[in-house]
């Protein structure tokens, strides 16, 4: 099984429909961590799906996305003020 990396994804969508099927492809994949931006863990070949997915609703001349990949030492040292959470690693139960 590949390995899975550590995602943050934003996008910026000028239509509101086109912005509604991006929002429900990234809340598939991730956790919503705020209105345009998700958190989320996935392999390459997931990462690559969601990629080509999202490319049936964007328009590269009007729309934006981005996809910052972490490595667990730039995870640990994200930081929160206010409400959430990091969004933890697959099968990691916080109790």
């Amino acid at each position: 099984m590949e390995e899975r990396a550590f995602y943050l994804l934003a996008y910026d969508i000028a239509d509101d429909r086109r912005r509604q099927r991006i929002a429900r492809l990234m809340e598939s994949m991730g956790v919503r961590v705020q209105g345009s931006v998700f958190e989320a863990y996935m392999n390459a070949s997931e990462l690559e799906r969601t990629l080509r997915r999202a490319q049936k609703y964007f328009r590269k001349e009007e729309d934006s996305l981005r996809i910052y990949p972490l490595c667990a030492a730039c995870r640990s040292k994200v930081r929160t003020l206010g409400r959430g959470e990091l969004t933890p690693p697959p099968g990691v139960k916080i109790v």
